[in-house]
């Protein structure tokens, strides 16, 4: 199993403006053969700050998530959100299990 995981940062004003291009782009992939969880969840102590969580089964699986074209639309939507960083980090999984 494979975890994506990451923040993007944007300037807070632009924030409402993209939620619209997150939800549609959750739906989509959430409906992606091998995707297992889909997340954009924003930080409730900084408003410009978006959290993304994904699960994938398989490294094919996330390789065809970035080649989907509503991958393609949203990466368009985004460069409107005034962007000021992002930083996303890809996670092997080898066993996974209760936290107690």
């Amino acid at each position: 199993m494979l975890i994506v995981a990451g923040t993007i940062q944007v300037d807070p004003d632009s924030r409402d403006a993209a939620t619209d291009a997150l939800l549609e782009m959750m739906r989509e992939t959430r409906k992606e053969p091998g995707n297992l969880e889909y997340a954009f969840t924003p930080d409730l102590a900084d408003p410009g700050l978006l959290r993304i969580f994904e699960q994938w089964e398989s490294q094919e699986a996330l390789d065809a998530h970035f080649a989907a074209p509503h991958m393609a639309a949203f990466q368009k939507a985004i460069a409107g959100f005034s962007i000021k960083g992002m930083s996303v980090e890809k996670f092997e999984v080898k066993s996974s299990g209760p936290v107690r």
